[in-house]
């Protein structure tokens, strides 16, 4: 199946989430393939890695694409990327916010990330913390929370994905209640190829997929 069905295939999923924002993942695709997904209507365009987002950024001059950083971002690597990302969905430690509020220009769109499977190997803050970590932002005037983010356990069990996101829904509400200048949290960045249906059961409003757009 060609891109162009494969997006077609993704939108009519979304046709009953109308405020949903699909993020392509395009860190296995160059630049040909990323501009195709563009041309098909895709334009919130996601990376993990600084060298592969520069080298995009610098080739693809359409003035439609929303760019996304998905990764972890190392402080070090701040300064070279972040006036030219619109969001970065990794932010969890006080180090980085640091840096970003020092480097960045204007507010910065940012997710918190979730580690809501408590898995070793994955980035992100213990689900009881990420309440303090919001409030402790409060100082960082180029820092905008607009909303959670998390990587689900990579599993097939249904149950078990619901419950994951059933909890990041019920965390993103609780910190929306909060209404902090810096926080609306009006947002969840979650799914991706494999478990994006049932996040949208769950409220997400920014899915990132990958694979699933070059099958």
């Amino acid at each position: 199946m060609s891109i162009k069905e494969q997006i077609q295939k993704i939108k009519n999923d979304l046709s009953n989430y109308p405020n949903v924002n699909v993020v392509a993942a395009t860190k296995y695709v160059g630049i040909d393939k990323t501009q195709e997904i563009i041309n098909e209507g895709i334009f919130h365009i996601g990376e993990n890695r600084v060298d592969t987002f520069l080298e995009k950024y610098e080739a693809i001059t359409d003035e439609r694409v929303v760019w996304h950083f998905l990764g972890v971002l190392q402080t070090r690597k701040v300064r070279s990327i972040i006036d030219k990302i619109d969001y970065l969905h990794s932010l969890d430690s006080i180090s980085l916010a640091t840096e970003i509020n020092k480097r960045r220009k204007t507010p910065l769109k940012c997710f918190v990330q979730v580690n809501i499977s408590s898995e070793t190997n994955k980035s992100g803050l213990d689900e009881t913390k990420v309440i303090p970590f919001v409030k402790s932002l409060a100082k960082y005037e180029n820092i905008e929370v607009v909303g959670l983010m998390c990587i689900a356990k990579l599993t097939f069990d249904d149950d078990l994905l619901n419950s994951y996101f059933e909890r990041m829904k019920y965390l993103q509400e609780e910190v929306k209640s909060l209404k902090l200048p810096n926080a609306p949290c009006n947002d969840l960045s979650m799914g991706m190829s494999n478990d994006y249906k049932i996040a949208l059961q769950n409220g997400a409003t920014f899915i990132r997929l990958g694979r699933i757009l070059l099958k």
